[in-house]
């Protein structure tokens, strides 16, 4: 149980933080960085539910639920053994703590089959935007690519728990996709137009998704991976 009942302590002030086993540590090191942008990207998954209704605010939450999880593991440097430390104080080892777990990529990758079997085919690379929730979770993907960036970065240094980084390489998918749902289920994506800012007719500009002869043909606003 987390009790909260004091919110400033000054021990912060020199520019050091606590990780979760007590180790002080400078507040711009690469383990802070990585899970501060977990929490960033809670954030604005926290804005962009004020859009969401239904399964997808209800998905939302429980997304943002698991970037807490994620705070967690990411904030605690040992590794004991990912499979066996799920919860906090039943891990085994000195890592022992709250670690992110198989089941929860899974349940990521079963939520991004049962919306992609429900849009529409995409011919083109997809601009971010169309509806305030499509564009607000575009935001959320980008930031949780930064997240992941952070994540390899920290890996080559320390051992990190390998379903953490595969959640957030989901979790972007997961984004994108619900993005194109949050588009009337693809109809209103916004189509890229290779060097259509070069074209002179004004009709040549970003369009909604539908048949589309430029030399690309992808499913993310950048390759996905």
């Amino acid at each position: 149980m987390v009790v909260l009942n004091k919110i400033y302590t000054r021990t912060g002030d020199g520019g050091t933080t606590a990780l979760g086993d007590g180790m002080r540590v400078a507040k711009h090191q690469v383990r802070v960085a990585t899970y501060g942008t977990c929490d960033e990207l809670n954030a604005t998954l926290g804005v962009a539910r004020l859009y969401a209704r239904g399964d997808m605010g209800e998905a939302l939450s429980r997304i943002q639920n698991d970037l807490f999880d994620l705070g967690a593991d990411f904030c605690r440097p040992e590794v004991s053994s990912p499979e066996n430390d799920q919860g906090a104080g039943q891990g085994v080892g000195q890592g022992a703590g709250l670690r992110m777990a198989a089941a929860q990529v899974a349940r990521l990758e079963r939520e991004i089959d049962a919306m992609v079997v429900r849009l529409d085919p995409l011919r083109s690379f997809i601009l971010p935007g169309g509806s305030v929730l499509a564009a607000h979770l575009h935001v959320s993907r980008t930031v949780a690519r930064r997240a992941e960036r952070l994540a390899t970065e920290l890996a080559q240094g320390a051992p990190i728990n390998p379903h953490a980084l595969t959640y957030l390489n989901r979790l972007s998918d997961w984004l994108f996709v619900a993005a194109r749902m949050a588009n009337n289920g693809g109809k209103d994506d916004v189509l890229w137009v290779p060097g259509g800012s070069r074209l002179e007719t004004s009709g040549n500009t970003p369009t909604h998704n539908g048949p589309h002869n430029g030399p690309h043909n992808g499913s993310e606003a950048m390759p996905p991976d």
